[in-house]
């Protein structure tokens, strides 16, 4: 494990990289030993210096819920990152590109939650139980650090993704809001637009066979740190489509058929 004040120190540097929109090298280059406690205990001193500036807490969010992400990075489970007030965009709406360095989209479901989940004996059914609702959503995806080294030309491991918050940014809900229990969730699927034209499909099954479970998986996960799901919080259950660039001027439009659709445009 890193020590207290190393951890305390690559939070700083996560801060100053998001605040001056600047790559910092990856962590696992510096710390090869680094592991994935690791990773969260910087996570979480990251998340306590966003809130020290004011940044409220509305969800979390899951990544690497597929088997094709997970294999590639080398692991046999999800991540999870926080959601801040400030990341959540109107749909349909204008995003601002300078906000972001290197922004990628990705298709998701998220939950909202009218009641508490608290692991660590958390299932599919209290899940499903404690949703209030779920809704179409984007993803939009930032890096704080180098993707690939330049020196090197070695991509990032998952701990350096998870000390980046899980690498999520922004995110827009949008499309028909509908209760969990009144369909299938995991034959939910989607159409990814970029500027009219289709760049990506996919089916919410690809989310660990149903993206309740994520939600679930994430009780569960919290649950050692004496940290729980809140009611009213948004969780996001992880894409069931590849990342997807964004350029300035590109606009997105996720079509979720008869659950509608979420958009938005980058400024």
């Amino acid at each position: 494990m890193l020590d207290a004040q190393t951890i305390s120190l690559l939070a700083a540097k996560l801060d100053k990289a998001e605040r001056t929109k600047s790559l910092i090298p990856m962590f696992s280059r510096d710390y090869p030993d680094i592991a994935i406690e690791d990773a969260y205990a910087i996570q979480r001193a990251w998340t306590r210096l966003q809130l020290d500036r004011g940044r409220i807490i509305k969800g979390h969010k899951i990544g690497l819920t597929s088997k094709a992400m997970q294999n590639a990075v080398g692991i046999a489970e999800p991540d999870y990152g926080v959601l801040f007030a400030d990341m959540f965009y109107a749909d349909a709406g204008p995003i601002p590109f300078d906000r972001f360095h290197a922004p990628r989209i990705e298709v998701e479901l998220a939950f909202v939650l009218k009641a508490p989940l608290q692991g660590p004996d958390c299932t599919i059914f209290d899940v499903l139980n404690a949703t209030d609702y779920v809704t179409p959503a984007l993803e939009i995806l930032e890096t704080r650090m180098h993707r690939v080294d330049p020196d090197t030309g070695k991509t990032r491991k998952v701990m350096d993704t998870i000390s980046d918050n899980a690498a999520n940014a922004a995110l827009v809900l949008g499309g028909r809001p509908f209760r969990p229990l009144d369909e299938d969730l995991r034959w939910i699927g989607a159409l990814l637009f970029r500027n009219g034209e289709v760049e990506e499909t996919g089916l919410a099954a690809g989310v660990l066979n149903h993206p309740a479970n994520g939600i679930a998986w994430l009780a569960n996960r919290l649950a050692p740190h004496g940290e729980h799901l809140a009611a009213g919080e948004v969780v996001l259950a992880g894409s069931f489509t590849r990342p997807v660039d964004i350029r300035l001027g590109d606009t997105f439009h996720a079509d979720y058929g008869r659950f509608g659709s979420v958009s938005c445009q980058f400024v």
